[in-house]
Parts: structure tokens; sequence; C-alpha cells
């Protein structure tokens, strides 16, 4: 069981979700503002955080950037706004899971379960000192750092957990299914948040989905990491 933080307003939904998880066996403290979540981070070692987004003192977006700033919590957003672009938005700052509410207690669950299945994963794998290299690519997953041509990547955790998974397997085709399963630990899921971490891994790697260079994208079937072609003779 883990030792959660829901940081939601609204006292009808907070109760719910507190009656939920506790009945779950989890450990919860709640708070309804984000500054008071930002103490309570600094304070107390937290497995999740659930953060609503409709904050009263500041939007729910911009404490998981200064979330983001002192911890590497696992983070669940819930919240009512469903558009791309906010989704996008989520995830680019730091977001390891959202809901949209309203959504079943069951449905929460399962994503609880998954992002702490691979927080816990991640912590306690006993990953060996090794370092892959693909083409100009250098991948440290002890010191889960990786490099381009000699230059340090900047990284989101979860676009290096990509990285490193593809290019431990170069010039194989991976099933979106298996990326999901493998690096979001999740058996189902929305190929969006796939297609948003390949984008943000291409931009960084200085490269686009129409002029790829180590990323390659097979319509329909799955995506493989593999160092670039030579530039032909002339």
């Amino acid at each position: 069981m883990a030792s959660v933080l829901v940081v939601e307003d609204d006292q009808f939904v907070r109760s719910a979700l507190i009656r939920h998880l506790t009945e779950a066996g989890h450990t919860v403290r709640s708070v309804g503002t984000a500054l008071e979540a930002l103490r309570e981070v600094a304070h107390f070692p937290f497995d999740l955080v659930i953060l609503d987004l409709g904050l009263p003192d500041l939007d729910g977006s911009e404490a998981l950037k200064m979330l983001r700033g002192i911890t590497d919590v696992p983070v669940i957003i819930a919240t009512a706004r469903d558009d791309e672009a906010e989704v996008v938005r989520l995830l680019n700052a730091g977001a390891d899971d959202y809901l949209t509410k309203p959504f079943s207690v069951e449905h929460l669950s399962a994503r609880i379960a998954a992002v702490l299945r691979r927080a816990r994963a991640a912590a306690v794998g006993a990953a060996p000192p090794a370092v892959i290299r693909v083409g100009g690519l250098a991948i440290d997953l002890l010191r889960r750092l990786a490099e381009l041509d000699g230059h340090r990547l900047d990284l989101t955790r979860r676009e290096f957990d990509l990285l490193a998974f593809l290019a431990g397997r170069p010039g194989v085709v991976v099933p979106r299914r298996e990326l999901l399963a493998e690096v979001w630990q999740q058996s189902y899921g929305d190929d969006q948040t796939i297609d948003v971490h390949l984008s943000w891994l291409r931009r960084k790697l200085g490269e686009t989905a129409a002029k790829p260079r180590y990323l390659h994208t097979l319509r329909g079937v799955g995506v493989k990491l593999e160092p670039p072609r030579a530039e032909p003779l002339t």
C-alpha cells in the first residue's frame, strides 16, 4: 500500500477520494490548496500525489511544475479539462498520468496501481552499470543520463524510459501495446500519450517525424530506434 497526498479543494470530492483510498489500504493526507501541497511534499515522503487543477490559490498545472522542482513523486492529475492541448501541457509539465472527471473508483484504482508499479520497479530494480550506445546516442542506465554526440539531453523521466527501452532494442520495431505495457506499465491506453512523448524526444534529438534520424514510426505497426544512415558520398 502507498502513502498518498490528495490535493483537492472540493470537499465532497476530497472526502470521497479519502474514503476510497483509505478503504483500499492506503495512508492518506489531504489539502485544499497548492501551497499546502508544496509544504506537505517538502515535509513528508509520499508515494503518490493526486492533484486537482482547479485550486483556489494557484492553477494546478503551475503547482505541478513547482512540485517537479522539488520531488520526483509520481503525480496523477484529476481534472475536468479534457482537450488535447491541455493534456499535452500536463504531460509536458511532468504529470505521470491524468484522469478526467468524473471517473469511477475502479478506474482510479487501476491508474494508481499502474503508476505505483512503475515507480517501485524503477526504485528497486537492480539495473547493472551499463551504457547503451546507438550511433551518437549514449544512454547511462544507472545514472539515468543520456547524451547525443557528447551533449547532455534534458529528458523527463518518462522520455528517458522510452528512449532507453527503444535503444535497448536497436532496429527492432516495438509495438505500441508493448510500449504501453513496459514503459507506462499499462495494459491499455491512448496512442496519443506515446505520440506526445515521441514528438518531444524527436525535438530533443534534433529531428522530426517527416525527417527522422533515430526514431522511426511504422504506421499501424510500432516504433523503432536505429542509428542514422550514413550520408551518401558525392
